[in-house]
């Protein structure tokens, strides 16, 4: 099976805020994909995971074969793309600090996730001046500027000359043309559509667009296309917290997740080595090892411990979820071609985990899975209650389906 597009992850923030040490804890997970859905890795690109309770536990089987995916004590683990992009300074949107290059790395992001030094450890250049020195709402203000005036400068290229022609074609022409200028950065047609209407913009001519209307839909279009979660990193540090309290007080509408990248790269780390038992997204893990824990390691496990009852876990897989499940709003669906025995023609059962936007269509699934499934679709079977469904079926979170086509795929 052809998965869909995998969503990316930018990883964002200036100078040592714990970006690299969150990127590594996200894409460190003890276990082993046969069929590893990503040939080719660039060096600051990885794969990390989102968890979600797998269709095997709903249904109460006694197993399930993953092969685009991981399934660890009933829970799938569906890979997700991260890229990590080097730390921003100001004006990066210049040049200043190879901006424009490490900006440019996000042209195909989904979603942002702003890691933020909670503790105000570090100042605006990312130099360490001591705990409570510096506030961390400076630096969200400080970097989405950055990333907004960036997009404002591939949004306004040739504007004039642009905008003439915009208006010379009707109005869903016209947002067609400029989706297809903007495709370079993933802006979709409805991601136009929403921005326009957004900042009221949608019965202006575009050539009567003056420049705070430019920014104003470049930034509108820029929250739509890639929208900003704030990671809370080094949570465990003094102080963090009430920053955490002014951040959300400050930016009640901001999705703002605490974080301590530092444990949870801890935790893996121990698991990996078999000193512990933890899952990843676990509010809590259990000691295997403890004959061989040094004092150090056992007062940096309690320490963990007492911050994970506290925030419900460490927060990086949370961060993920969030971005993947609540931000974009993606679903997980189950396509099998024996609706009966929930598997592949191979026999494994429930072998992919799709994501997929909420709202996908049966139809749409189909042509995700394989082009000829789509132009021959007839009809879909939900293994829940064996009942057919058309091609207009808006799949629920969860679903195993079989889509029934005139045209045989593989």
């Amino acid at each position: 099976m052809i998965p869909p597009k995998t969503p990316l992850v930018g990883i964002i923030g200036k100078t040592n805020v714990g970006k690299s040490t969150f990127f590594s804890a996200a894409t460190l997970i003890n276990v082993k994909i046969e069929n590893r859905p990503f040939v080719t890795i660039e060096p600051n690109v990885g794969i990390g995971y989102v968890r979600t309770l797998c269709a095997h536990s709903i249904l109460k089987l006694s197993r399930c074969d993953p092969q685009n995916s991981v399934c660890l004590k009933g829970y799938r683990f569906i890979p997700v793309k991260l890229i990590d992009v080097a730390g921003l300074i100001k004006d990066a949107h210049k040049g200043r600090g190879l901006g424009n290059k490490f900006l440019d790395d996000l042209r195909q992001a989904d979603v942002l996730l702003h890691v933020v030094d909670a503790s105000g450890s570090t100042d605006e250049e990312g130099n360490y001046v001591g705990v409570g020195r510096h506030d961390p709402l400076v630096d969200i203000e400080a970097i989405e500027y950055e990333i907004d005036e960036w997009f404002y400068s591939i949004v306004s290229k040739d504007w004039v000359r642009l905008s003439r022609t915009l208006d010379t074609l009707s109005y869903d022409k016209a947002v067609e043309y400029l989706t297809q200028k903007l495709s370079g950065i993933s802006v979709r047609k409805e991601h136009v559509v929403k921005a326009i209407k957004e900042v009221r913009l949608d019965n202006v001519k575009f050539t009567s667009w003056r420049e705070e209307e430019l920014r104003m839909f470049a930034k509108s279009l820029r929250s739509i296309s890639k929208p900003i979660v704030i990671v809370a990193n080094k949570m465990d540090l003094p102080g963090a917290e009430d920053n955490l309290v002014r951040i959300r007080n400050k930016l009640p509408d901001r999705i703002v997740v605490p974080v301590s990248a530092e444990y949870e790269l801890a935790l893996r780390r121990a698991s990996k080595s078999g000193l512990i038992d933890y899952l990843p997204g676990d509010s809590r893990f259990t000691v295997v090892r403890g004959d061989v824990l040094t004092p150090k390691q056992k007062e940096v496990l309690q320490m963990i411990e007492d911050f994970m009852r506290k925030y419900g876990g460490t927060g990086v897989q949370t961060a993920l979820n969030t971005a993947i499940f609540n931000v974009l709003n993606m679903i997980t669906v189950y396509p099998v071609e024996d609706v009966n025995k929930l598997t592949d023609s191979k026999g494994n059962i429930l072998p992919d985990a799709y994501l997929v936007p909420r709202g996908t269509t049966a139809s749409e699934l189909a042509y995700m899975v394989h082009t000829d499934l789509g132009k021959g679709f007839l009809y879909a079977v939900l293994a829940k209650d064996k009942r057919r469904v058309g091609s207009d079926y808006v799949l629920n979170d969860g679903d195993v389906v079989k889509i029934v086509s005139t045209l045989a795929h593989g």
